[in-house]
């Protein structure tokens, strides 16, 4: 199932990739002003979210829940890919739970109509992706853990099916 492992590891990273991006650049992000700040959500980030962010999480957790399946009886590997399952259905949610509610608002705002509180949408979304990116550093750690182990695994049961002494 090395496919399966490759697979993985690359929505893992594609999914970490966007959120710890986000992380990175939250600093300047906070020295922006109101109308700089909404220009960025508007049009800098215009097509992260369904070309690259959306798909690259659900691959994510599609492929961590196939490797869970498939390692369903393997104790350690098992619960390791499990956790990463588990971070990004979180991804997934803390998306819709602070993101998505930003960027709908966001979306029909002009530099003339925004809010009194726009810093408060500004700390939601920055929270969202901090979490985020949190989640998936910590999942993909688990797909990392996990594939080594599970290779570990396989090596082990290879040397003793071919007996003492046989060469590899």
């Amino acid at each position: 199932m090395a496919w399966l492992y490759i697979a993985n590891l690359a929505f893992a990273i594609l999914a970490a990739v966007t959120p710890v991006a986000h992380l990175l650049e939250l600093p300047n992000k906070f020295s922006l002003d109101a109308p700089v700040w909404l220009a960025v959500q508007q049009e800098l980030y215009r097509g992260w979210g369904p070309f690259i962010g959306g798909p690259a999480e659900i691959g994510a957790l599609l492929s961590s829940a196939a490797a869970a399946f498939v390692h369903r009886r393997h104790g350690q590997v098992f619960w390791t890919i499990l956790i990463a399952c588990i971070g990004y259905a979180g991804m997934i949610a803390v998306f819709f739970v602070l993101n998505r509610p930003v960027n709908d608002a966001v979306s029909s705002w002009t530099p003339s109509t925004l809010p009194a509180d726009w810093p408060s949408y500004r700390i939601r979304w920055e929270t969202g992706h901090a979490v985020a990116a949190l989640l998936a550093m910590i999942s993909l750690a688990a797909v990392v853990w996990s594939g080594r182990r599970a290779n570990g695994a396989a090596d082990k049961r290879d040397h003793r099916s071919r007996g003492p002494g046989a060469r590899p």
